[in-house]
């Protein structure tokens, strides 16, 4: 049996140097990937074009909400105002208008037609 003994141990050193061996040319190949590899810049946003500002249809999507937002918090208003005041259907034409003309303002405000309104922390 001294014979199996050896030819286990020539062969558990033939396994080693094939392990050595096997490491250094991976370790040269990944050195050779990195050297190869152009950097790239961090990416600070999940999608690329974002920086640009919103897609155009959460813009589309954003200004509707905005208009019908005002148009129905108008009509709400103006229906309960009628009902617990008794006076239909006055309240809700004027107050349905002036959510109307509310909507208006903030599709103007949001989309950038209107110019900013400063504040005293910005003509500082």
């Amino acid at each position: 049996m001294s014979g199996n003994e050896t030819a286990d141990e020539g062969g558990d050193g033939r396994k080693k140097a094939l392990d050595a061996d096997l490491s250094q040319r991976l370790k040269r190949l990944e050195t050779q990937i990195e050297r190869k590899r152009p950097s790239a810049p961090p990416d600070h946003s999940s999608r690329p074009g974002s920086a640009a500002g919103p897609s155009p249809l959460g813009q589309a999507m954003r200004l509707s909400t905005e208009f019908i937002a005002g148009v129905l918090a108008g009509g709400i208003l103006g229906w309960m105002f009628d009902h617990y005041l008794g006076t239909k259907p006055w309240g809700l034409i004027v107050l349905l208008m002036l959510g109307f003309v509310t909507g208006v303002y903030n599709v103007m405000r949001v989309s950038g037609s209107l110019p900013r309104a400063s504040t005293k922390e910005e003509d500082r």
